[in-house]
């Protein structure tokens, strides 16, 4: 189960990267930045408007 886990919040930090860039943001700051705060770092991206 560990392994899973691992996992799914690299998954989280790739597609938060995704939204970064979407959003005209450093994907790589993102990247790092959600692979300690995992979905919070996703909430904020979320509520956060286009640069």
């Amino acid at each position: 189960m560990k392994n899973e886990f691992y996992v799914g919040w690299g998954t989280l930090a790739l597609i938060n990267a995704g939204l970064a860039q979407g959003k005209n943001r450093s994907g790589m700051n993102w990247f790092l930045l959600s692979l300690l705060l995992g979905p919070v770092a996703t909430f904020i991206l979320v509520i956060s408007e286009k640069k």
